[in-house]
Protein backbone atom coordinates (compact mmCIF):
# COMPACT_ATOMS: atom_id res chain seq x y z
CA UNK A 1 0.00 0.00 0.00
CA UNK A 2 1.35 3.45 -0.96
CA UNK A 3 1.74 6.59 1.09
CA UNK A 4 -1.54 8.60 0.75
CA UNK A 5 0.29 11.93 1.13
CA UNK A 6 2.83 11.04 -1.54
CA UNK A 7 0.11 9.63 -3.80
CA UNK A 8 -1.90 12.85 -3.45
CA UNK A 9 1.07 15.12 -4.13
CA UNK A 10 2.19 13.01 -7.09
CA UNK A 11 -1.27 12.82 -8.65
CA UNK A 12 -2.25 16.46 -8.10
CA UNK A 13 1.12 18.19 -8.42
CA UNK A 14 3.41 15.69 -10.15
CA UNK A 15 6.20 15.78 -7.55
CA UNK A 16 9.02 13.30 -7.38
CA UNK A 17 9.78 11.03 -4.43
CA UNK A 18 12.94 13.11 -3.86
CA UNK A 19 10.90 16.31 -3.50
CA UNK A 20 8.47 14.50 -1.22
CA UNK A 21 11.41 13.54 1.03
CA UNK A 22 12.53 17.20 1.11
CA UNK A 23 9.01 18.28 2.09
CA UNK A 24 8.69 15.54 4.70
CA UNK A 25 12.02 16.59 6.24
CA UNK A 26 10.83 20.21 6.26
CA UNK A 27 7.63 19.29 8.07
CA UNK A 28 6.73 18.20 11.56
CA UNK A 29 4.20 15.45 12.12
CA UNK A 30 1.37 16.88 14.19
CA UNK A 31 -1.58 15.38 16.05
CA UNK A 32 -4.51 17.56 17.09
CA UNK A 33 -7.33 16.69 19.45
CA UNK A 34 -10.90 17.77 18.84
CA UNK A 35 -11.16 21.47 19.70
CA UNK A 36 -7.45 22.24 19.23
CA UNK A 37 -6.61 25.28 17.14
CA UNK A 38 -3.70 25.68 14.76
CA UNK A 39 -4.41 29.42 14.97
CA UNK A 40 -7.09 31.49 16.64
CA UNK A 41 -8.91 34.40 15.03
CA UNK A 42 -6.72 37.49 15.39
CA UNK A 43 -3.59 35.40 15.85
CA UNK A 44 -0.44 35.29 13.75
CA UNK A 45 1.33 32.18 12.53
CA UNK A 46 3.77 31.19 9.82
CA UNK A 47 2.60 27.58 9.88
CA UNK A 48 0.55 25.74 7.28
CA UNK A 49 -0.94 22.32 7.85
CA UNK A 50 -1.21 19.36 5.47
CA UNK A 51 -4.22 17.42 6.79
CA UNK A 52 -3.96 13.63 6.40
CA UNK A 53 -6.77 12.48 8.72
CA UNK A 54 -9.69 14.06 10.56
CA UNK A 55 -11.80 17.15 9.91
CA UNK A 56 -10.88 20.79 10.46
CA UNK A 57 -12.69 24.07 9.91
CA UNK A 58 -11.93 27.70 9.28
CA UNK A 59 -14.33 29.90 11.24
CA UNK A 60 -14.90 33.60 11.77
CA UNK A 61 -16.80 34.84 14.81
CA UNK A 62 -18.49 38.23 14.41
CA UNK A 63 -18.43 40.91 17.10
CA UNK A 64 -22.00 39.88 17.90
CA UNK A 65 -20.77 36.32 18.52
CA UNK A 66 -22.25 34.71 15.39
CA UNK A 67 -20.08 31.94 13.97
CA UNK A 68 -19.47 31.71 10.21
CA UNK A 69 -17.78 28.58 8.92
CA UNK A 70 -15.83 29.38 5.77
CA UNK A 71 -14.68 25.84 5.14
CA UNK A 72 -14.67 22.28 6.42
CA UNK A 73 -11.47 20.48 5.46
CA UNK A 74 -11.24 16.75 5.01
CA UNK A 75 -8.14 14.75 4.12
CA UNK A 76 -6.05 15.25 2.12
CA UNK A 77 -5.99 19.03 2.21
CA UNK A 78 -3.99 22.18 2.86
CA UNK A 79 -5.17 24.11 5.92
CA UNK A 80 -3.94 27.34 7.43
CA UNK A 81 -3.92 31.13 7.45
CA UNK A 82 -2.33 31.71 4.03
CA UNK A 83 -3.92 35.16 3.63
CA UNK A 84 -2.57 36.19 7.02
CA UNK A 85 0.88 34.86 6.18
CA UNK A 86 1.00 36.62 2.81
CA UNK A 87 -0.28 39.96 4.14
CA UNK A 88 1.55 39.69 7.48
CA UNK A 89 -1.71 40.68 9.22
CA UNK A 90 -3.64 38.85 11.96
CA UNK A 91 -5.76 35.95 10.77
CA UNK A 92 -9.40 36.79 10.22
CA UNK A 93 -10.22 33.12 10.75
CA UNK A 94 -9.69 30.51 13.42
CA UNK A 95 -8.57 27.07 12.25
CA UNK A 96 -9.92 24.33 14.53
CA UNK A 97 -9.82 20.55 14.65
CA UNK A 98 -13.42 19.36 14.52
CA UNK A 99 -12.27 15.78 15.18
CA UNK A 100 -8.94 14.27 16.17
CA UNK A 101 -6.59 15.08 13.29
CA UNK A 102 -3.19 14.12 11.97
CA UNK A 103 -1.03 15.85 9.45
CA UNK A 104 2.17 17.73 8.80
CA UNK A 105 2.99 21.26 9.85
CA UNK A 106 5.27 23.32 7.60
CA UNK A 107 6.83 26.71 8.24
CA UNK A 108 5.83 28.84 5.24
CA UNK A 109 9.04 30.90 5.24
CA UNK A 110 11.22 27.77 5.23
CA UNK A 111 9.14 26.26 2.42
CA UNK A 112 9.13 29.49 0.40
CA UNK A 113 12.90 29.78 0.83
CA UNK A 114 13.25 26.46 -1.01
CA UNK A 115 11.29 27.85 -3.98
CA UNK A 116 14.26 30.12 -4.70
CA UNK A 117 16.78 27.28 -4.97
CA UNK A 118 14.86 24.15 -6.00
CA UNK A 119 12.90 24.45 -9.27
CA UNK A 120 10.60 21.51 -8.49
CA UNK A 121 9.61 23.14 -5.18
CA UNK A 122 9.00 26.42 -7.01
CA UNK A 123 6.82 24.61 -9.55
CA UNK A 124 5.00 22.84 -6.72
CA UNK A 125 4.30 26.17 -5.02
CA UNK A 126 2.79 27.56 -8.21
CA UNK A 127 0.67 24.46 -8.79
CA UNK A 128 -0.57 24.47 -5.18
CA UNK A 129 -1.62 28.13 -5.51
CA UNK A 130 -3.44 27.31 -8.76
CA UNK A 131 -5.12 24.34 -7.05
CA UNK A 132 -6.22 26.45 -4.08
CA UNK A 133 -7.62 29.10 -6.43
CA UNK A 134 -9.65 26.48 -8.32
CA UNK A 135 -10.97 24.99 -5.07
CA UNK A 136 -11.93 28.47 -3.86
CA UNK A 137 -13.64 29.34 -7.15
CA UNK A 138 -15.57 26.04 -7.19
CA UNK A 139 -16.79 26.67 -3.62
CA UNK A 140 -17.88 30.22 -4.51
CA UNK A 141 -19.84 28.93 -7.53
CA UNK A 142 -21.48 26.25 -5.38
CA UNK A 143 -22.54 28.82 -2.80
CA UNK A 144 -24.24 31.03 -5.40
CA UNK A 145 -25.72 28.35 -7.66
CA UNK A 146 -26.87 25.60 -5.28
CA UNK A 147 -29.66 25.75 -2.74
CA UNK A 148 -29.11 24.60 0.85
CA UNK A 149 -30.31 21.03 0.18
CA UNK A 150 -27.97 20.70 -2.80
CA UNK A 151 -25.05 22.12 -0.79
CA UNK A 152 -25.77 19.62 2.01
CA UNK A 153 -25.93 16.73 -0.45
CA UNK A 154 -22.64 17.86 -2.01
CA UNK A 155 -21.02 18.02 1.44
CA UNK A 156 -22.34 14.51 2.19
CA UNK A 157 -20.91 13.23 -1.10
CA UNK A 158 -17.49 14.57 -0.08
CA UNK A 159 -17.72 13.47 3.58
CA UNK A 160 -20.39 10.73 3.74
CA UNK A 161 -20.29 10.27 7.53
CA UNK A 162 -20.07 13.96 8.44
CA UNK A 163 -23.34 13.79 10.41
CA UNK A 164 -21.74 11.29 12.77
CA UNK A 165 -18.43 13.19 13.05
CA UNK A 166 -19.35 16.78 13.89
CA UNK A 167 -22.16 18.73 15.52
CA UNK A 168 -25.22 19.77 13.55
CA UNK A 169 -24.61 23.48 14.26
CA UNK A 170 -21.15 23.19 12.63
CA UNK A 171 -22.62 21.71 9.47
CA UNK A 172 -25.40 24.33 9.45
CA UNK A 173 -22.86 27.13 9.88
CA UNK A 174 -20.87 25.83 6.91
CA UNK A 175 -24.06 25.66 4.80
CA UNK A 176 -25.02 29.17 6.01
CA UNK A 177 -28.34 27.96 7.38
CA UNK A 178 -29.75 27.42 10.88
CA UNK A 179 -29.65 24.03 12.64
CA UNK A 180 -33.48 23.98 12.38
CA UNK A 181 -33.25 24.38 8.59
CA UNK A 182 -30.68 21.57 8.49
CA UNK A 183 -33.02 19.30 10.47
CA UNK A 184 -35.80 20.01 7.96
CA UNK A 185 -33.48 19.24 5.03
CA UNK A 186 -32.44 15.95 6.63
CA UNK A 187 -36.07 15.05 7.34
CA UNK A 188 -37.13 15.87 3.76
CA UNK A 189 -34.26 13.84 2.31
CA UNK A 190 -35.16 10.82 4.48
CA UNK A 191 -38.80 11.01 3.37
CA UNK A 192 -37.87 11.20 -0.32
Amino acid sequence: MGNPSLDFLQSKFNISKETFVILKNLSTEKTLKTGDYIIEQGGMSNKLYFLTSGLMSSVRVSEAGKEYTKNIYSPINFVGPLSSILTKKPSQLAYEALTDCKGYEVDYEEFFGLTETIIEISNLYNRVLEYLFLVYERKQLESISLNATERYQLLKSKIPDIDQQIAQYQIASYLNITPVQLSRIRKDLKQN
